[in-house]
Protein backbone atom coordinates (compact mmCIF):
# COMPACT_ATOMS: atom_id res chain seq x y z
CA UNK A 1 0.00 0.00 0.00
CA UNK A 2 0.94 3.59 -0.77
CA UNK A 3 1.64 4.39 2.96
CA UNK A 4 4.38 1.50 3.81
CA UNK A 5 1.76 0.70 6.43
CA UNK A 6 1.82 -2.71 8.17
CA UNK A 7 -2.11 -3.27 9.53
CA UNK A 8 -3.28 -6.13 11.41
CA UNK A 9 -6.43 -7.55 10.16
CA UNK A 10 -8.48 -10.75 10.45
CA UNK A 11 -11.05 -12.39 8.30
CA UNK A 12 -12.61 -13.83 11.24
CA UNK A 13 -12.92 -10.29 13.29
CA UNK A 14 -12.63 -7.47 10.53
CA UNK A 15 -10.74 -6.72 7.21
CA UNK A 16 -10.12 -3.47 6.16
CA UNK A 17 -11.32 -3.47 2.28
CA UNK A 18 -11.24 -0.83 -0.99
CA UNK A 19 -13.59 1.89 1.13
CA UNK A 20 -11.18 2.57 3.31
CA UNK A 21 -8.66 2.92 0.99
CA UNK A 22 -10.64 5.13 -0.76
CA UNK A 23 -11.89 7.29 2.26
CA UNK A 24 -8.24 7.56 3.17
CA UNK A 25 -7.25 8.91 -0.17
CA UNK A 26 -10.58 11.38 0.08
CA UNK A 27 -10.30 12.84 3.57
CA UNK A 28 -8.56 16.25 3.41
CA UNK A 29 -6.35 16.75 7.05
CA UNK A 30 -4.19 19.78 7.79
CA UNK A 31 -0.14 18.96 6.89
CA UNK A 32 0.73 21.20 10.09
CA UNK A 33 0.81 19.60 13.87
CA UNK A 34 -1.70 21.36 15.64
CA UNK A 35 -5.10 19.80 14.31
CA UNK A 36 -7.36 17.66 15.98
CA UNK A 37 -8.68 14.86 13.95
CA UNK A 38 -10.57 11.62 14.95
CA UNK A 39 -11.90 8.71 12.94
CA UNK A 40 -15.23 7.07 13.89
CA UNK A 41 -16.12 3.39 13.76
CA UNK A 42 -12.13 3.06 13.15
CA UNK A 43 -12.69 -0.93 12.87
CA UNK A 44 -8.92 -2.03 13.16
CA UNK A 45 -7.39 1.46 12.58
CA UNK A 46 -6.05 1.48 9.11
CA UNK A 47 -7.73 4.85 7.92
CA UNK A 48 -6.64 6.40 11.23
CA UNK A 49 -2.93 4.90 10.40
CA UNK A 50 -3.72 5.88 6.79
CA UNK A 51 -4.36 9.57 7.87
CA UNK A 52 -1.51 10.17 10.12
CA UNK A 53 0.87 9.56 7.24
CA UNK A 54 -0.83 12.80 4.98
CA UNK A 55 -0.57 15.03 8.60
CA UNK A 56 2.32 15.79 11.62
CA UNK A 57 -1.05 16.10 13.91
CA UNK A 58 -2.40 13.37 16.16
CA UNK A 59 -5.17 10.99 14.98
CA UNK A 60 -7.50 9.64 17.46
CA UNK A 61 -9.50 6.22 16.51
CA UNK A 62 -13.11 5.81 18.32
CA UNK A 63 -14.17 1.96 17.95
CA UNK A 64 -16.49 -0.13 20.80
CA UNK A 65 -14.97 -3.17 19.58
CA UNK A 66 -12.63 -4.48 21.63
CA UNK A 67 -10.85 -6.85 19.84
CA UNK A 68 -10.94 -4.12 16.94
CA UNK A 69 -9.08 -1.86 19.37
CA UNK A 70 -6.13 -3.83 20.42
CA UNK A 71 -5.34 -5.03 16.57
CA UNK A 72 -5.17 -1.12 15.74
CA UNK A 73 -3.11 -0.52 19.10
CA UNK A 74 -0.53 -3.62 17.74
CA UNK A 75 -0.36 -2.16 14.23
CA UNK A 76 0.08 1.12 15.89
CA UNK A 77 3.53 -0.23 17.83
CA UNK A 78 4.21 -2.03 15.20
CA UNK A 79 4.54 0.78 12.70
CA UNK A 80 6.28 3.13 15.14
CA UNK A 81 2.73 5.62 15.37
CA UNK A 82 2.17 6.14 19.19
CA UNK A 83 3.36 9.58 19.12
CA UNK A 84 0.90 10.27 15.87
CA UNK A 85 -2.38 8.20 16.48
CA UNK A 86 -4.42 6.58 19.46
CA UNK A 87 -7.15 4.48 19.75
CA UNK A 88 -10.32 4.93 22.15
CA UNK A 89 -12.44 1.97 22.90
CA UNK A 90 -15.70 3.51 23.22
CA UNK A 91 -19.23 3.73 21.97
CA UNK A 92 -19.53 6.51 19.29
CA UNK A 93 -22.48 7.82 21.43
CA UNK A 94 -20.70 8.50 24.27
CA UNK A 95 -18.38 10.57 22.88
CA UNK A 96 -18.75 13.70 24.24
CA UNK A 97 -17.63 11.78 28.06
CA UNK A 98 -13.93 11.67 25.90
CA UNK A 99 -13.83 14.57 23.45
CA UNK A 100 -14.73 18.20 23.80
CA UNK A 101 -17.76 19.62 21.92
CA UNK A 102 -16.64 22.03 18.72
CA UNK A 103 -13.14 21.13 19.55
CA UNK A 104 -12.15 19.16 16.35
CA UNK A 105 -11.04 19.67 13.05
CA UNK A 106 -11.81 16.98 10.83
CA UNK A 107 -13.59 13.78 11.73
CA UNK A 108 -13.85 10.22 9.07
CA UNK A 109 -16.24 8.20 9.44
CA UNK A 110 -16.99 4.41 7.57
CA UNK A 111 -20.17 3.63 9.38
CA UNK A 112 -22.34 0.44 9.32
CA UNK A 113 -24.09 0.69 6.25
CA UNK A 114 -27.36 -1.18 6.94
CA UNK A 115 -30.61 -0.68 8.73
CA UNK A 116 -31.10 -3.18 11.07
CA UNK A 117 -35.15 -4.13 10.14
CA UNK A 118 -37.33 -7.38 10.40
CA UNK A 119 -36.29 -8.41 7.24
CA UNK A 120 -32.44 -7.58 8.14
CA UNK A 121 -29.77 -10.77 7.10
CA UNK A 122 -27.40 -10.17 9.20
CA UNK A 123 -24.02 -11.55 9.62
CA UNK A 124 -23.78 -14.64 11.72
CA UNK A 125 -19.90 -13.55 12.79
CA UNK A 126 -20.95 -11.07 15.64
CA UNK A 127 -17.58 -8.79 14.72
CA UNK A 128 -18.70 -8.66 11.20
CA UNK A 129 -22.38 -7.86 12.13
CA UNK A 130 -21.68 -4.91 14.44
CA UNK A 131 -18.89 -3.33 11.59
CA UNK A 132 -21.29 -3.80 8.54
CA UNK A 133 -25.23 -3.32 10.11
CA UNK A 134 -26.40 -0.67 12.43
CA UNK A 135 -26.69 -2.88 15.65
CA UNK A 136 -25.00 -0.19 18.16
CA UNK A 137 -25.05 2.64 15.67
CA UNK A 138 -27.44 4.59 13.05
CA UNK A 139 -26.83 7.09 10.91
CA UNK A 140 -28.25 9.64 13.01
CA UNK A 141 -26.39 9.08 15.67
CA UNK A 142 -23.59 8.75 13.47
CA UNK A 143 -23.75 12.60 11.90
CA UNK A 144 -24.56 13.60 15.57
CA UNK A 145 -21.49 12.54 17.10
CA UNK A 146 -19.64 13.94 13.93
CA UNK A 147 -21.81 17.49 14.86
CA UNK A 148 -21.04 17.55 18.24
CA UNK A 149 -17.40 17.37 17.57
CA UNK A 150 -16.29 19.33 14.80
CA UNK A 151 -15.85 23.06 14.95
CA UNK A 152 -17.77 25.21 12.77
CA UNK A 153 -16.05 25.34 9.27
CA UNK A 154 -14.50 21.73 10.16
CA UNK A 155 -14.40 19.42 7.95
CA UNK A 156 -16.82 15.70 7.79
CA UNK A 157 -15.70 12.99 5.13
CA UNK A 158 -17.95 9.80 4.80
CA UNK A 159 -17.93 6.71 3.01
CA UNK A 160 -21.22 5.11 2.16
CA UNK A 161 -23.88 3.29 0.04
CA UNK A 162 -25.20 5.09 -3.13
CA UNK A 163 -28.96 3.82 -1.71
CA UNK A 164 -28.82 5.77 1.28
CA UNK A 165 -28.09 9.14 -0.45
CA UNK A 166 -30.73 11.37 -0.45
CA UNK A 167 -31.08 10.31 3.26
CA UNK A 168 -27.80 10.84 4.44
CA UNK A 169 -27.51 14.36 2.63
CA UNK A 170 -31.11 15.45 4.74
CA UNK A 171 -29.16 13.60 8.07
CA UNK A 172 -25.90 16.06 7.31
CA UNK A 173 -28.15 19.07 6.99
CA UNK A 174 -30.26 18.64 9.99
CA UNK A 175 -27.16 18.59 12.51
CA UNK A 176 -25.86 21.52 10.35
CA UNK A 177 -23.51 19.32 8.35
CA UNK A 178 -23.37 20.96 4.73
CA UNK A 179 -22.85 18.74 1.94
CA UNK A 180 -20.10 20.07 0.20
CA UNK A 181 -18.39 17.66 -2.17
CA UNK A 182 -19.89 14.14 -3.51
CA UNK A 183 -18.21 11.78 -5.42
CA UNK A 184 -19.62 8.25 -6.87
CA UNK A 185 -17.27 5.29 -6.93
CA UNK A 186 -18.58 2.73 -9.51
CA UNK A 187 -16.55 -1.28 -9.67
CA UNK A 188 -16.53 -0.16 -13.51
CA UNK A 189 -17.96 1.85 -16.52
CA UNK A 190 -21.24 0.77 -17.80
CA UNK A 191 -22.03 -0.66 -13.99
CA UNK A 192 -23.75 1.35 -11.30
CA UNK A 193 -22.04 2.91 -8.50
CA UNK A 194 -21.58 1.36 -5.39
CA UNK A 195 -19.80 3.42 -3.25
CA UNK A 196 -20.06 7.65 -2.45
CA UNK A 197 -17.72 9.75 -0.90
CA UNK A 198 -18.97 12.67 0.47
CA UNK A 199 -17.61 15.70 2.83
CA UNK A 200 -19.51 18.02 4.37
CA UNK A 201 -18.76 21.77 6.54
CA UNK A 202 -20.28 22.49 9.49
CA UNK A 203 -22.44 25.41 9.43
CA UNK A 204 -20.99 25.91 6.56
CA UNK A 205 -22.79 27.81 3.48
CA UNK A 206 -25.25 25.94 1.59
CA UNK A 207 -23.48 27.01 -2.01
CA UNK A 208 -20.88 25.32 -3.54
CA UNK A 209 -22.00 21.93 -4.04
CA UNK A 210 -20.07 19.83 -6.05
CA UNK A 211 -20.24 16.88 -7.82
CA UNK A 212 -16.67 15.14 -8.31
CA UNK A 213 -16.18 13.46 -11.68
CA UNK A 214 -17.08 9.46 -11.40
CA UNK A 215 -13.84 6.89 -9.52
CA UNK A 216 -13.77 3.70 -12.02
CA UNK A 217 -12.16 1.17 -9.57
CA UNK A 218 -11.55 -1.93 -12.32
CA UNK A 219 -10.96 -1.82 -15.72
CA UNK A 220 -12.89 -4.75 -18.52
CA UNK A 221 -10.12 -6.97 -17.16
CA UNK A 222 -10.97 -6.48 -13.79
CA UNK A 223 -7.67 -4.96 -13.08
CA UNK A 224 -7.52 -1.97 -10.87
CA UNK A 225 -7.21 1.45 -12.85
CA UNK A 226 -4.71 3.76 -12.18
CA UNK A 227 -6.46 6.42 -10.19
CA UNK A 228 -7.08 3.32 -7.64
CA UNK A 229 -4.02 1.64 -8.44
CA UNK A 230 -1.90 5.08 -7.20
CA UNK A 231 -4.26 4.74 -3.86
CA UNK A 232 -3.62 1.24 -2.94
CA UNK A 233 0.02 0.79 -4.20
CA UNK A 234 1.50 4.37 -4.76
CA UNK A 235 2.83 6.32 -8.10
CA UNK A 236 5.70 4.19 -8.32
CA UNK A 237 3.32 1.37 -9.03
CA UNK A 238 0.62 3.42 -10.82
CA UNK A 239 2.42 2.80 -14.35
CA UNK A 240 3.10 -0.60 -14.02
Amino acid sequence: MQYDLKIIQSPTVFSFSLDAVLLGDFAQVPKHDHAKIVDLCSGNGAIALMLSQKTNSLVTGVEIQERLVDMANRSILMNELKDKVNMLHIDVKEIKSRIKHDSVDVVTCNPPYFKVTGESVKNPNEHLAIARHEIYLNLQEMMKATSFLLKTKGKAYFVHRPERFLEILDTMRAVNLIPKRVRFVYPKEHKEANMILIEGIKNGKETGFTVLPPLFVFDQKDEYLPEVRRMIYGKEREEG
